[in-house]
């Protein structure tokens, strides 16, 4: 069993009651927000709060609710201009002593993915990470950004277009033939 914390913010199992909450707020120093940011490979952190409690779930097993709040800065994906995205989510996650590792290379995901394994430590922190990780834009898009129209063609063909690709374009202008054929 560790002794040492893996963070600061660590909450040892052991020590943690059994009958009430236990509460937690954190607030990372902007040291630690540049820190973040260049780690989750963001242009701007601020405003990070976790905050929430854990509590006994059942005889064995500790739950942890807590709400993250964050304002994140990071360039469009089409134009790379500086795209600020506000993130505000309620997190849970549920410790459980006899958790079952799934080692098979093709296994389903679980129904519930809040489900971790209890270790002798709960850590905040880290919940706080990977949390915040999973809610950043995969790709940010400025107010009014498009990528615009893809047109490949080979010298001296017809240039294939979006609209040539979709091939349920042309039955709405079909079936508007087909109706005034048919009212004639």
């Amino acid at each position: 069993m560790s002794r040492t914390a893996p963070s600061a913010a660590a909450l040892r199992v052991a020590d943690l009651s059994q009958n009430s909450e236990t509460a937690f707020a954190l607030a990372p120093k902007p040291a630690e927000l540049a820190d973040l940011a260049a780690a989750l490979d963001l242009s701007g952190l601020r405003k990070l709060r976790f905050e929430g409690t854990v509590r006994a779930f059942g005889t064995a097993d500790w739950v942890l609710k807590a709400s993250l709040g964050a304002t994140i800065t990071q360039p469009c994906s089409v134009t790379l201009e500086p795209v600020t995205t506000r993130i505000d989510v309620g997190v849970r996650r549920l410790f459980v002593r006899d958790f079952v590792e799934i080692d098979a290379p093709e296994a389903e995901m679980p129904e519930d993915d809040t489900i971790e394994p209890l270790t002798p430590w709960i850590d905040p922190h880290a919940v706080m990470i990977e949390a915040l990780s999973l809610e950043i834009p995969e790709f940010p898009r400025s107010e009014g950004a498009s990528l615009g129209e893809t047109v490949l063609t080979e010298p001296g063909a017809e240039p294939l277009r979006d609209a040539d690709l979709k091939s349920f374009a042309g039955l709405s202008g079909l079936r508007d033939q087909l109706k005034n054929d048919d009212d004639s």
